[in-house]
């Protein structure tokens, strides 16, 4: 089925169409709750209060954009409110796209640790402007809005964001740290 009938079919309440659209779009969610929030036990959380509010929001959603891109902003949105009201300025990092196909090879599971390691030393005002602008693809001024932050302030942390990315992901550091820990 393709999501537009699941969608119709769980606005119906379907719960089996409920499952195949949580199935379909579980995995994005939580990669991007986990990587705005910087800790699996309040991604599961954020997570499932994400997908509470989507099925109780179904009969909002208009089709103007792809179901996935819905949740997506959803799921964004619950992690920036979560940590809002934590009083904690939101962390976002890399959404991670899951893709069909072989697994990848060892170096790729390694460069994507070290990036997963740096992102949570940036601190999460640097962390949430990098990944909304660098990976999200949206603007500072949409940043702003969504963050309540000033443009500005938007473009300073991500200038600062990529420099502390480069100090914490170039080889130098990274063979210190192997030293360190031999």
């Amino acid at each position: 089925m393709s999501d537009a009938q699941l969608i119709a079919a769980a606005r119906a309440g379907d719960r089996r169409a409920m499952a195949a659209l949580y199935s379909e779009h579980a995995g994005r969610v939580y990669s991007v709750v986990r990587r705005m929030v910087g800790d699996d036990h309040l991604a599961e959380d954020v997570s499932q209060d994400a997908w509470v509010r989507a099925f109780e929001k179904l009969h909002l959603f208009r089709g103007d954009s792809s179901f996935g891109t819905w949740m997506h902003r959803l799921a964004v949105n619950t992690a920036l409110n979560r940590l809002r009201r934590q009083g904690k300025r939101p962390d976002v990092e890399a959404t991670a796209h899951r893709q069909p196909g072989p697994p990848p090879a060892d170096e790729t599971i390694l460069n994507q640790r070290l990036l997963g390691r740096a992102l949570d030393q940036l601190s999460p005002g640097y962390r949430m402007v990098l990944v909304m602008h660098d990976v999200e693809g949206l603007t500072h001024e949409e940043i702003a809005e969504r963050t309540g932050v000033a443009v500005g302030t938007s473009k300073s942390q991500l200038h600062k964001a990529r420099a502390r990315m480069r100090d914490l992901l170039s080889p130098a550091r990274q063979r210190d740290e192997a030293g360190n820990h031999a």
